[in-house]
């Protein structure tokens, strides 16, 4: 079973680090030095399974409204719903005072994002050397 949490601790975030850098810096080229903005406040979500943290998440309130980034899932656990998971979770604790929920998607996630009821905005561009778009969740 995988269960989504917040983040409680150094211990976890520094696993949560880990999985980012695996996933942006080594396996996507990002640029390591944009990864770690915004850190301090986020609220940063895990996935655990079989009491090991498999992927990660964050959101932050920017002046545009709830930001969602860094999704991430390890390699070997992909294609198994984690990043719906931790997408759903997130959803059902972001404050629900009204605010635009929006994310930076990889063009590469633009239609899993879509599948989840967020629709892109505006024309592509290019975020850490990947191609992405912004895309927000129309309220309901």
């Amino acid at each position: 079973m995988i269960r989504i949490k917040l983040v409680e601790n150094e211990a976890e975030l520094s696993e949560a680090h880990q999985i980012r850098k695996e996933v942006f810096v080594i396996e996507q080229n990002c640029p390591e030095e944009i990864e770690w903005e915004h850190e301090e406040e986020s609220k940063h979500y895990i996935a655990i399974h079989n009491n090991l943290i498999i992927g990660t998440a964050r959101w932050r309130k920017t002046d545009n409204g709830y930001k969602l980034e860094r999704f991430a899932v390890l390699k070997t656990n992909r294609k198994q719903g984690i990043g719906s998971l931790l997408l759903k979770k997130i959803l059902s604790e972001i404050p629900s005072d009204n605010n635009t929920i929006y994310l930076h998607a990889q063009l590469a996630a633009k239609v899993f994002y879509i599948k989840h009821g967020f629709s892109p905005i505006g024309d592509n561009f290019w975020e850490g050397g990947i191609e992405h778009i912004k895309m927000y969740l129309p309220k309901e």
